[in-house]
């Protein structure tokens, strides 16, 4: 599509089906596939075994030679990834030929990896380390330097980036020279401070680029999302006026956390039910049943976050502070309250609950609780506002902001934005 194609049909073959696999996403695979008749203007045949490294030169993606005949200038800056060559299989490459290595004093080096999904398994293989640890700075999972979103290049500067465009200023600064490559060349690139290929800094052990296979199962983070019918497990029964410091601990030892979400949810809970983060985590979906003043305390928002990054959709309370709902309904947690308080002491922990249709009795303010473990049913109350029942509908304020923002008008003058 960068040199122009008008139009483009790539088959859904075994590799999309592995990926799909991967991602929990087997049903959505249809194989797509030429017709038998079909006829071509023309073919191309590319042997890969005769292809050699490459380089787009500046300033136009097709300006494409050798990478071994590209003149050996210093480099200062290099970028990984983008919304291009940022796959689990791009960056574990680049981490290989990294291994062992440092960035060279003269090069500035950041990574940019394609989603948070790919990221967690990054870091859980030990990639994101050996990054880390050869001096690459990793950037928000975000559109970014291939724009001139930050990491603009010196003026007369040269960067070597993994994006798919280097039009003239397009990163940033006019007068900079954007050289594009792959993943492992960029790695080698920022390790020799010139144009290198990873076969240059690895010599025969290149062949360790061939161990990097994709992931056979994602992890895959719904958690925002609010499912038709919600079938889940209750993960905590609590009593009454469980505060937010019992739910989020405050202390200078769980503070330094706030900043690091997977970390601090593994202490959800931590003082009051200490197994409660590790339950919540294998249950996947769950729901927390809560006796009278759930959530009193401080408006801490991190006892809202923390349950909802392991998975819990809604609390089903006698009561709920009226802050921490607030807070619930900014993080797409659906606070419920027991229409008949004696309702609360028929459930336990562990109790499989079923709402159905969940999305159609939030504007109801009203729905049935099926209990499958003990085969009786109970009515809970959505005591929520019309802004309130958007935002959860809308998985969240931040989702429902975002959708705002697309379905606006896309820009206004400055005069014309002062009159709205």
């Amino acid at each position: 599509m960068e040199l122009g194609a008008t139009s483009s049909i790539f088959p859904a073959d075994g590799q999309v089906h592995k990926f799909l696999k991967a991602q929990g996403r087997e049903d959505a695979y249809r194989e797509l596939l030429p017709d038998e008749d079909a006829e071509y203007d023309g073919t191309i045949s590319i042997n890969l075994s005769e292809l050699e490294p490459l380089a787009a030169c500046p300033h136009q993606p097709d300006q494409v030679r050798l990478l071994k005949n590209v003149e050996k200038r210093p480099v200062q800056q290099v970028f990984i990834g983008s919304c291009t060559n940022a796959s689990y299989s791009d960056v574990a490459k680049a981490a290989l030929v990294f291994k062992g290595r440092k960035v060279n004093e003269n090069v500035s080096c950041t990574c940019t990896v394609a989603s948070k999904g790919t990221y967690r398994e990054l870091l859980k293989d030990g990639y994101i380390d050996m990054l880390l640890e050869a001096g690459v700075r990793m950037l928000e999972i975000s559109c970014g330097p291939c724009c001139g979103i930050g990491q603009a290049p010196a003026t007369e500067g040269i960067a070597v980036r993994t994006s798919n465009r280097n039009f003239k200023g397009r990163s940033g600064n006019p007068n900079a020279q954007i050289y594009l490559v792959s993943p492992e060349s960029a790695a080698a690139t920022a390790i020799r401070g010139t144009f290198a290929s990873a076969e240059d800094i690895m010599g025969k052990d290149i062949g360790l680029l061939l161990s990097v296979h994709e992931p056979e199962k994602y992890m895959v983070d719904d958690s925002m999302i609010l499912p038709q019918d919600l079938c889940a497990p209750v993960s905590l029964k609590g009593g009454d006026n469980i505060s937010t410091d019992d739910i989020t601990p405050a202390s200078a030892e769980f503070s330094s956390m706030r900043s690091n979400i997977p970390l601090l949810s593994g202490y959800c809970y931590h003082r009051y039910a200490p197994d409660f983060a590790a339950r919540a985590e294998k249950m996947g979906s769950s729901i927390i049943v809560a006796g009278e003043n759930y959530g009193q305390g401080s408006s801490r928002e991190h006892a809202a976050i923390t349950p909802m990054y392991l998975g819990v959709k809604c609390v089903i309370a006698k009561s709920i502070a009226r802050i921490h709902k607030g807070n619930l309904v900014n993080h797409g947690i659906v606070p419920m309250l027991f229409e008949e308080i004696y309702d609360y002491e028929k459930i336990d922990q562990g109790d499989e609950l079923v709402i159905h249709n969940l999305p159609a009795r939030i504007p109801a303010k009203r729905a049935e609780v099926i209990n499958m473990t003990k085969g009786f049913s109970f009515m809970v109350r959505l005591d929520l506002s019309e802004s309130e029942m958007q935002i959860v509908l809308g998985g969240g304020r931040l989702r429902f902001l975002k959708k705002q923002i697309k379905t606006s008008t896309p820009y206004q003058s400055g005069a014309a934005y002062m009159e709205a």
